[in-house]
């Protein structure tokens, strides 16, 4: 049988956008863009939304003067409204070799899924969308921009993106935060095999910087029950060390260890009021990103 060769557009899921393309992803925090959008905006602007009354200042539109506030008051205040505005969507996607392990589909190529078509549905609602990887030197970025070029832009660089290294997924965090100098909204895609004390600081540092954090945290069922019967070697991807194991004399600690790591990191996007969905990678992407779709940060 001849072996098919993956399209870029292969990545997005169609099952996923049939279910949320009607469905527009605002943000639940105040963005800072440069076009009109489904987004509130952290500045006053025309829209339905009442935000306050203003005294007027000489130059302000009189349009926006409440004639019954002057008819009462015989002062003049003005209303503003909350303005509307696109947001600035940046994708950073775990490119460390511990993301190439899977079963039936590795960390990395699920992930890759996921920003396609997420892209794809903020692309299409006039969002800005950019995309880095967490890898060393690597040349494969996009910064944020809302053109229709930038999907295939995005898919190109998909389809040729690697893992490799080990890359700590929080020094890549960091790197973001400082390099998004507007108000963004910033998705983190990884399995988060770094320390969780160094990723809550990460997620602290994009919440000083204002921007709204989202993270999927990606396992595989192996990883997430551990269900191995028999005498196994381990192998390290990232520095190649090994280790034969019984599975079953370390199952409890090493779930209890597992526990531990996402409670913490769950606790650092509590403290920040931002978003966290973890997904095993054998759920359709459809599934994968039901939560998402229900998350209290994003408004309907």
């Amino acid at each position: 049988m001849k072996p098919t060769t993956r399209k870029p557009v292969d990545y997005i899921d169609q099952a996923a956008i049939a279910k949320l393309v009607g469905d527009p992803q605002v943000s639940a925090q105040a963005m800072k863009g440069t076009i009109s959008g489904y987004h509130r905006s952290s500045h006053k602007g025309s829209s339905v939304e009442f935000a306050e009354y203003r005294e007027y200042s000489p130059g302000d539109d009189l349009k926006r003067l409440d004639w019954r506030v002057l008819g009462r008051t015989e002062r003049f205040y003005l209303k503003e409204f909350e303005a509307d505005t696109n947001l600035g969507c940046h994708f950073l996607l775990d490119s460390s070799a511990s993301m190439n392990f899977g079963n039936e589909i590795s960390k990395f190529e699920y992930g890759k899924k996921i920003v396609a078509t997420l892209s794809y549905l903020f692309l299409q609602q006039g969002d800005a969308v950019g995309m880095d990887l967490s890898k060393v030197n690597s040349s494969i970025t996009s910064s944020a921009k809302r053109n229709p070029a930038q999907l295939n832009a995005i898919l190109q660089a998909l389809l040729q993106a690697t893992t490799g290294g080990n890359q700590n997924i929080s020094s890549s965090i960091h790197q973001l935060a400082e390099s998004s100098t507007m108000r963004s909204l910033i998705i983190i895609i990884s399995d988060f095999f770094d320390d969780a004390d160094a990723i809550k600081q990460a997620i602290h540092h994009c919440k000083n910087r204002k921007h709204q954090l989202v993270l999927f945290h990606l396992l595989d069922q192996q990883e997430e029950n551990f269900n191995f019967n028999r005498p196994t070697r381990f192998v390290d991807l990232e520095n190649g060390n090994s280790l034969v194991s019984d599975p079953q004399s370390v199952r409890d600690e090493y779930l209890d260890a597992l526990k531990i790591h996402i409670s913490s990191i769950q606790q650092g996007c509590v403290e920040t009021q931002s978003s966290y969905h973890k997904i095993t990678t054998h759920m359709s992407i459809s599934d994968g990103l039901k939560t998402f779709a229900t998350d209290p940060n994003f408004s309907r």
